[in-house]
């Protein structure tokens, strides 16, 4: 079996998720590296191929979004009526408005967002919602109502769990609030920020999903051809390359098994709305690295 395909506790929810989740953002917003034809969203009869064929393969995590446009419309529309092979995942707090969002998280904009969720991905439950915060996250926590209202579609019956994706001291208040099941954080061979809260997060009994495992392409080969442009974490980037004499799939094996070395981690969202790069990404956990290279990590 794929290590991949591997499953992992999501916490203390009872539910076991694949190491290997899948993100729909690219299949519902444009988004990624490149110009404006490698970001642009796929057609929905594209993005039915790739729902589809990420259930074949055996990803049983998919993460969505209200803000990601298109992404919980093509869900419901594609595979609703495979809804007993997946653990759905939404978000709530930052809604959709193409080709913008905008945010509110008022009690009653939470409440009627969850609603709309629940139509678009045509489910009577969503096993995971999170709150999808913005620029003022402390304020959301402290006004209360994204909570209330969560907990509120909770005892309704519309959602089983309670999540969140942030970082830094506000995921360690979500951590430690106890409202919370699972996180959402961002982390990686170039971001390690959170490290310790994953841990505690361990301790605790909370799931952990991490997005960003790969940077948005900026580790695998995707990242080549934009070496001579202005990106984020470039020396970081570079200094990694290194280690792997340039090769941009050796990059993203060691990307990979960096996160499944981590015992805390439930899942990794990797979203891509190409199925062969999905595949690709299987493959390259299969090859592991160097231990000594990892210990060195």
């Amino acid at each position: 079996m794929y290590r991949g395909l591997e499953k992992r506790k999501l916490g203390n929810t009872g539910n076991g998720v694949t190491f290997i989740g899948f993100g729909a953002l690219e299949i519902g917003r444009d988004w990624g590296l490149g110009d404006d034809a490698e970001r642009s969203r796929p057609d929905e009869p594209s993005a039915c191929i790739v729902l589809n064929g990420i259930l074949d393969l055996g990803i049983n995590l998919i993460d969505t979004a209200r803000a990601y446009h298109k992404s919980e419309e093509r869900i419901g529309k594609c595979i609703s009526n495979r809804r007993a092979e997946y653990f759905l995942a939404s978000k709530c707090g930052e809604h959709s408005d193409e080709p913008g969002t905008y945010y509110d998280f008022s009690y009653k904009a939470v409440k009627d967002s969850i609603d709309y969720s629940l139509k678009m991905l045509k489910t009577d439950c969503i096993d995971l919602m999170q709150v999808h915060f913005g620029p003022n996250p402390q304020k959301v926590l402290d006004d209360g109502e994204t909570v209330a209202a969560m907990k509120d579609a909770q005892r309704e019956g519309k959602i089983r769990f309670l999540g969140a994706s942030a970082g830094g001291d506000i995921a360690r208040q979500c951590i430690e609030s106890g409202d919370f099941d699972v996180m959402q954080m961002e982390y990686n061979l170039i971001n390690r920020s959170d490290e310790k809260l994953i841990e505690l997060c361990g301790q605790k009994g909370i799931g952990v999903l991490v997005r960003g495992g790969l940077a948005a392409g900026r580790l695998t080969s995707r990242v080549i051809p934009h070496l001579s442009e202005d990106i984020s974490d470039k020396q970081e980037i570079m200094r990694l390359l290194a280690l792997v004499d340039n090769d941009g799939d050796k990059l993203a094996a060691m990307a990979l098994a960096f996160l499944y070395s981590n015992p805390n981690i439930s899942s990794v969202i990797l979203g891509s709305k190409n199925l062969d790069h999905i595949r690709r990404n299987f493959d390259l956990l299969e090859q592991g690295i160097d231990q000594n290279l990892l210990a060195r990590l």
